[in-house]
This record gives C-alpha cells, sequence and structure tokens, in this order.
C-alpha cells in the first residue's frame, strides 16, 4: 500500500465504514467506495481491515473504475484520483 494513504496520526476516534454483509451482492462495490473514503481521510489501513480488501484489490477494478467514470462527470477531481492510484497500485 501506498504510504501517501497510511494514516500517520493514530490518535482520535477510529472511523466507522457502513458495509453490507459480506455475502451481500453489494458487498464489493460498497468495500470499493470504503476504500476510497478511507484513503480520502488518511485510513487507508482501517478501510482495509474493515473491508477485508487491500489497496489496489483486482477483484474490486470494476467498480473502481465505475467509480473513476463516476466522479469524472461529476467533476469530482479528488475520487476520481483516488480511484486512478487504486486503479494503478501495482499487484
Amino acid at each position: 500500500m501506498s504510504r501517501a494513504f497510511v494514516k500517520e496520526d493514530d490518535g482520535g476516534p477510529e472511523r466507522r465504514y457502513v458495509l453490507p454483509r459480506r455475502d451481500d451482492p453489494g458487498y464489493d462495490a460498497a468495500a470499493a467506495s470504503a476504500l476510497l473514503e478511507g484513503a480520502d481521510v488518511g485510513d487507508s489501513y482501517g478501510a482495509e481491515r474493515a473491508t477485508g480488501y487491500r489497496w489496489g484489490e483486482p477483484k474490486l477494478r470494476p467498480h473502481v473504475e465505475r467509480i473513476l467514470r463516476e466522479a469524472r462527470a461529476e467533476q469530482n477531481d479528488r475520487l476520481a484520483q483516488l480511484a486512478v492510484r487504486f486503479l494503478e497500485e501495482p499487484l
């Protein structure tokens, strides 16, 4: 995982990620969103723990690609930047 997304300050409350049950068909899409959200707030590790997926997980690529398309359409540059970084993460 890129150090750019690791929360250096270990103080403060743990972030909560709202996710459906793992057997829910929408879980992977929610997990992709949670990983990007975690990266945005400097809590990639917490998002990885909550979702059970690592940053750059190949299984989540289709969901992150969809998020990227939507972010670009909405001109959400920060979310688009995070999605691109996710997709460029070496395996």
